[in-house]
Parts: C-alpha cells; sequence; structure tokens
C-alpha cells in the first residue's frame, strides 16, 4: 500500500489507495513534513468544515506571535494581501458582508440567465476542435469556456483576457503544500501585476459603469455597503480563480476518466440524461481539489485526539469523495449514482459559491462533446500536473474520428 507522500509522483498519479490506507489506520493523523493534521473521512471533514472552532485565518482572532506561528516573509506580502482580503480566507462578519454582496451575482436567477451564453460558448469551443480534428481539450475547450465566462461577468474585455489563466496558474500555485521559493516569486509576480490591473478597470469602471459585476461592487460600496479597494481587488482574483480551476480540472480529470472507462463513456454517449448525475459522479471520482485547509481557534478533540489551539488540519476532500462508509465501491466510476453527497464544493460558510455556474459549464461542455464529437477518443495518454492540492493534467489530447 502506498504511504500518503504529496511529491512522490506515484502518489499523485494515484492517491487514492493511501488515502484507503489512512482511513484504515484513524480518523487523524500528524503529518510533519506540512506540520498539518490530515482528516480524511467523510463524517469528520463534513463535520469540520461547519466547526465555528476552525477558521480559514485566524487574524481576526490573533497576532502570530498569539498563534504561535510566524508571520509570512516580507518579500511574500503582495500575495497574501491579495489572498487574505478575499472571502474565501475571511471569517465573519467580513465574510459574511462580502459573500452577501457578491451572492447577488450568482443567484439561481442570475446564473439560468448565463445559460445561453455558455452553451453557445461551449458549442462554438467543440466547433473548432471538431474542425481540427481534435487537439488538446484543456486549451481548446476546459480552460476558454470559464475564463470566458467569469470575465465577461467581471466586466474584463475580450482583449485584456489573455494573462488571467496565467496569472491565476501562477497565484494558486502557493495553495500547494510546502511551495518552493520559485513557485512562491511567481505568485508575488501574478499578485502584483493582477492587482495593477484591476485597480485600473476599478478606476474605468468607477467613471463608465457597465452591468458587470465590477460595477455592481462599486454601485454597493457607493450606496454604503462597506467594500473596501483592496477587497474589491481580492474578490475578483477569487471569483476568477475560484470561478475557473475546479471547472477546467473536473473537465479534463473527468473526461480521462471516462476514456479510462470506455463502458461508462458508451453508457454515456447512449444516454444524454445521464449528464447531470455523471458530473457529480466525476467530480467525485477524481475531486479536482483534494487538500482544504482550516486553523484551529480552538481546542478540538477528534476521536480522542485533542488539536490544540494554532495547529492546522488538513482536510482531505479526494479521500472523503472515497470512503466506502458513505459511497458503494467508492473506487468504480458510476454515472448512475444517486446517493452522492459529494464535498468537492466545500460545505458550511464557505461552500462554493459559483457551484450552480460550474455545474452549467461543465453541463454545457460535456453535452456539447457528446453532441458534436460523438467519436471523441484519447490522443496520448495524459501526464499529470505535479500538483496535489490542485489536480489535474497537463494536457488532454483527443482526435476526432
Amino acid at each position: 500500500m502506498p504511504a500518503f507522500d504529496p511529491w512522490d509522483p506515484a502518489f499523485l498519479a494515484d492517491p487514492y489507495p493511501a488515502y484507503a490506507e489512512l482511513r484504515a489506520k484513524g480518523r487523524v493523523h500528524y503529518y510533519e513534513p506540512t506540520d498539518q493534521w490530515l482528516v480524511p473521512h467523510h463524517a469528520d471533514v463534513s463535520a469540520l468544515l461547519r466547526d465555528r472552532r476552525l477558521g480559514r485565518t485566524y487574524q481576526h482572532r490573533f497576532t502570530h506571535e498569539d498563534f504561535g506561528r510566524t508571520a509570512p516573509p516580507p518579500e511574500h506580502e503582495p500575495f497574501h494581501v491579495l489572498n487574505d482580503h478575499g472571502m474565501l480566507d475571511l471569517e465573519p462578519p467580513d465574510h459574511t458582508r462580502i459573500r452577501r454582496l457578491v451572492s447577488k451575482a450568482f443567484t439561481p436567477r442570475t446564473v439560468e440567465q448565463l445559460k445561453p451564453y455558455v452553451t453557445g460558448l461551449a458549442g462554438e469551443l467543440v466547433d473548432g476542435l471538431v474542425k481540427r480534428g481534435g487537439g488538446d481539450l484543456l486549451t481548446e475547450v476546459a480552460e476558454p469556456l470559464p475564463v470566458a465566462v467569469i470575465a465577461e461577468m467581471l466586466g474584463i474585455p475580450e482583449s485584456d483576457r489573455g494573462p488571467l489563466r496565467p496569472w491565476s496558474a501562477d497565484i494558486c500555485g502557493m495553495y500547494e503544500l510546502n511551495p518552493p521559493e520559485d513557485v512562491a516569486a511567481r505568485a508575488v509576480r501574478a499578485s502584483v501585476e493582477f492587482s495593477e490591473y484591476l485597480l485600473q478597470l476599478i478606476a474605468e469602471r468607477r467613471k463608465e459603469p457597465g452591468d458587470d459585476l465590477i460595477s455592481g461592487l462599486i454601485a454597493a460600496h457607493d450606496e454604503g455597503d462597506r467594500l473596501t479597494e483592496q477587497e474589491m481587488i481580492s474578490t475578483c482574483v477569487l471569483l476568477l480563480n475560484a470561478g475557473h480551476e475546479a471547472t477546467v480540472n473536473s473537465t479534463v480529470n473527468g473526461w480521462s476518466a471516462l476514456f479510462h472507462n470506455p463502458d461508462q463513456l458508451a453508457a454515456l454517449r447512449a444516454d444524454h440524461s445521464l449528464v447531470p448525475s455523471a458530473i457529480e459522479e466525476l467530480m467525485r471520482y477524481d475531486t479536482p481539489l483534494q487538500l482544504f485547509e482550516r486553523w484551529v481557534l480552538d481546542d478540538i478533540e477528534i476521536d480522542g485526539t485533542v488539536i490544540p489551539r494554532g495547529a492546522e488540519i488538513a482536510m482531505l476532500f479526494g479521500s472523503a469523495n472515497h470512503d466506502p462508509e458513505v459511497f458503494q465501491n467508492p473506487g468504480e466510476l458510476d454515472l448512475t449514482r444517486k446517493d452522492n453527497p459529494h464535498i468537492s464544493f466545500s460545505a458550511g460558510i464557505h461552500y462554493c459559491i459559483g457551484a450552480p455556474l460550474a455545474r452549467i459549464e461543465l453541463a454545457a461542455s460535456m453535452t456539447g462533446l457528446l453532441e458534436r464529437a460523438p467519436t471523441l477518443a484519447l490522443a496520448a495518454e495524459p501526464e499529470r500536473k505535479p500538483n496535489f492540492v490542485i489536480r489535474g493534467l497537463e494536457g488532454l489530447r483527443v482526435e476526432v474520428g
């Protein structure tokens, strides 16, 4: 049985057997290389995501010194300023205030109104892939669709969208475990460049408002809802990063899983009504976000082990989504799975605000590929990215017969 080792290529290729070993050994494990407590069971992960004794930050209650932690190095400050003012890394009341403003753009009605645009764009991207006889599903369909959708929502002009995906990829590098200094340096540079761009765009929207989300946030601020300029910038970056990273990786992880489970792909091609349950099952089967961290704000006990204030808990989403106590035959891909309480979108107050939009995007691209590229096949075995936390592929070469 392989050991949990987030830097081992064999583990990264297939972490699920190591998760089974962790679950068998207990409910919580201290992992010295990252100074974290690993939690592998679905019931514990689900409960801890809702437990207010844990937080995405501790700075609303403690200084670094009080919490027994060292402040980040000064050269990383641009990344942390950007990251720490986004609602994903805030706790109430700041989290509540910002989420309330942003949620207006993600109401079921608003998201439903985006469906024709999303479906049309997905169709155009798939048509291009088919016309070329195939290509890289990652760069030609999976990436451009959600990036364009969230950029459209934010009001980022089409001519400015080129750097968005590289900026996002560099910033997200800092979410990996113990990122090396060159990864940190790229994240800092991207944080500076993205922030400077958004500062200019916000200034333009102040002069000439549109019907986009940035204009809406400015209007809300002017009407008395407090939103600092940094919070506005951080919110836009978070929406772009979170608004496409999971969708991109779910798309390529999912199609790779389908190609490697031809019976399930055949069933899906025969019955397109399986698309909604297929999306849920593919997100469970190969989870795009494998780990989510929380700080322990007050001592907490798990199965007789007291985890002290100041510690960090790493909830293993990928393991939770393969817990046999919740999922029957979790290692099997079953697109007809009915009882599927996966936690790929998290839970509690930090539940993914864009989950309904992500589902529409995933359904649009999957349906487009099923209808317009019914002979889609794998052209080359995909190479997995050397990342653990955000699980994805370097590319997914496909061909259309």
